[in-house]
């Protein structure tokens, strides 16, 4: 029977490799031999669709796999994943869980292997468990907290509206909340709160998870916790996260948002250092720069008011880099004199372009769930499923001015093919258990450069952006910056290595030895091939 699944394997790889996107799709009788059709599901195998989850948000990157799972429960992952465990090393086969489908070159994907559609687990999705939100209890511990239980599958957005049901919201966030809990969390999850409340990650209080082998485990701070840790920020690599116990907090009605900008990057950076390090301060805070952008403020006037309207409208941004300091204060309808003054006393201690003060107030919802407005006008526009060379990087706050030198400016000479962002969080939020890999001061930089490449040739195309993506992590290495990649595209073991560093590859080799000793799990990250583990069952 192996030796069968084996050659009926090997036989659908080179079908694979000599059909390329065009072939015929795999159907039940090809993968009849491995015994995948014979499981008892709640959900289903499907086979016609592989083509549809062969792509992500990157659209750099396409792998075909042999099937997708649409799980109707727990137990059918579970299920899926012992089955390929069960056929051995020998077998090719492996396994990628996908959420929302926003990984950059592949990460979600699996080349003839089975996607498993994690929405499906959603409440959306029909499958699984639903989401659980529990008031706070008696006492102050952890547990007595308010916290919501959601499936792996389950959208953000999602958690937002049903925890907002019950006044309640999580405190960490993404800037795009169309994502997975389970995808999110396998990396980090950043935003603006970041600096407060630290990633996503930092605000889970249990797991559930599938393990390589098929295992079913519930895991947390004080039971199984060398998987718990694993598994946050692990990039799928021990488990596939099928729920998630996520703290809560008083969700806010309404949010001051203000935006700024500044002229000079040390203003700039010190400024933002100064909010993030105290007490009283705003609720949320990212940067942005801006190259050689015409009309900034013009643009800003569809969905904020300026201070003044006067000298708002002399101001002139063409040719120049310039820097967004983007806040917010949360507040409640019976607060918003209160608020006034907070912020009032906040901005007076900021050197922003004084001209450059717009703001608005809109509810909780909908700024959290801001980029999705953004989605639609691009959607409509045709581009948003257009290739997106993104690179995230994590600069030391010593080295963010010589970062910032080179590369606002020289390597880069506009910023017209998606946004850049640019601003501190504070390392004693994360938890240095996690699998999750940053700088090793107090204070670092998130820098994300988000392009998007609708072109073929020229400017706007997906060589150009990659090229100048290039000469920034060449510079950051030759320059000894200490940066680190986020959402890192790495492609070989060795640079795996050198990302993690000696020690903490350590621990990440031998919780997947643990976890996944088949190397089953998540191979778009391409960290370890299947086969590449000496045996250790």
């Amino acid at each position: 029977m192996v030796k069968a699944s084996v050659v009926c394997c090997l036989k659908l790889l080179l079908l694979l490799a000599l059909g390329g996107l065009t072939m015929h799709v795999p159907d039940a009788d090809v993968l009849a031999p491995l015994g995948l059709g014979a499981l008892r599901l709640d959900g289903h195998l499907s086979y016609h669709d592989v083509a549809a989850v062969a792509r992500d948000f990157g659209n750099r990157c396409s792998m075909l796999p042999s099937a997708v799972l649409h799980p109707g429960s727990v137990s059918d992952v579970a299920a899926a994943v012992r089955r390929v465990f069960q056929l051995g090393e020998r077998s090719p086969l492996t396994v990628a869980a996908r959420g929302h489908g926003h990984s950059l070159l592949g990460q979600s994907q699996t080349a003839g292997g089975i996607v498993v559609k994690m929405e499906s687990l959603g409440g959306s999705g029909g499958g699984g468990a639903k989401m659980r939100v529990v008031h706070a209890g008696d006492g102050g511990s952890r547990a007595a907290a308010p916290y919501v239980d959601a499936p792996g599958g389950e959208l953000w957005i999602n958690v937002l509206h049903e925890t907002l049901k019950h006044g309640l919201a999580p405190r960490s966030w993404t800037d795009y909340l169309h994502l997975t809990v389970g995808g999110t969390l396998s990396n980090a999850g950043v935003s603006g709160q970041a600096f407060r409340h630290g990633p996503q990650i930092s605000n889970v209080n249990q797991l559930e998870i599938v393990t390589g082998r098929g295992d079913v485990v519930t895991c947390s701070p004080e039971e199984n916790s060398d998987l718990f840790y694993g598994a946050l920020g692990g990039l799928g690599q021990f488990g596939i996260i099928t729920r998630a116990r996520i703290a809560l907090e008083p969700a806010p009605k309404m949010v001051r948002w203000i935006r700024v900008l500044y002229s000079d990057f040390t203003s700039f950076t010190e400024d933002q250092e100064a909010l993030i390090s105290a007490e009283k301060t705003f609720d949320y805070i990212e940067g942005f720069v801006t190259i050689n952008r015409t009309g900034i403020l013009n643009n800003w006037r569809t969905s904020f008011k300026p201070q003044d309207p006067v000298q708002a409208s002399h101001f002139q941004s063409d040719g120049r880099v310039l820097y967004c300091l983007e806040m917010t204060k949360n507040f409640n309808d019976d607060e918003a004199d209160i608020m006034e003054q907070e912020v009032g006393v906040l901005l007076s201690r900021l050197r922003y372009i004084q001209s450059t003060l717009f703001h608005t107030d809109v509810t909780y919802l909908e700024f959290l769930d801001r980029v999705h407005s953004s989605e639609v006008k691009l959607r409509a526009q045709g581009l948003w499923e257009v290739p997106h060379p993104w690179l995230n990087l994590l600069i030391p706050r010593s080295t963010i001015h010589k970062f910032a030198s080179e590369v606002f400016g020289k390597i880069l000479k506009d910023s017209n093919n998606g946004p850049i962002l640019l601003y501190p969080v504070n390392r004693s939020k994360w938890d240095n258990r996690t699998s999750v890999v940053i700088p090793d001061e107090e204070i670092f930089y998130l820098v994300g450069f988000l392009s998007s490449a609708p072109s073929l040739s020229g400017h706007g195309s997906v060589e150009h952006a990659v090229n100048l993506n290039n000469k920034i992590v060449d510079f950051c290495d030759e320059a000894g910056l200490g940066m680190k990649q986020y959402l890192a595209p790495y492609t070989t073991q060795q640079q795996w290595k050198a990302h993690f560093g000696g020690a903490r590859w350590e621990t990440f080799e031998r919780r997947k030895h643990m976890y996944d000793p088949l190397a089953i799990l998540a191979p778009g990250q391409r960290i370890f091939p299947k086969g590449s583990l000496p045996m250790s069952l």
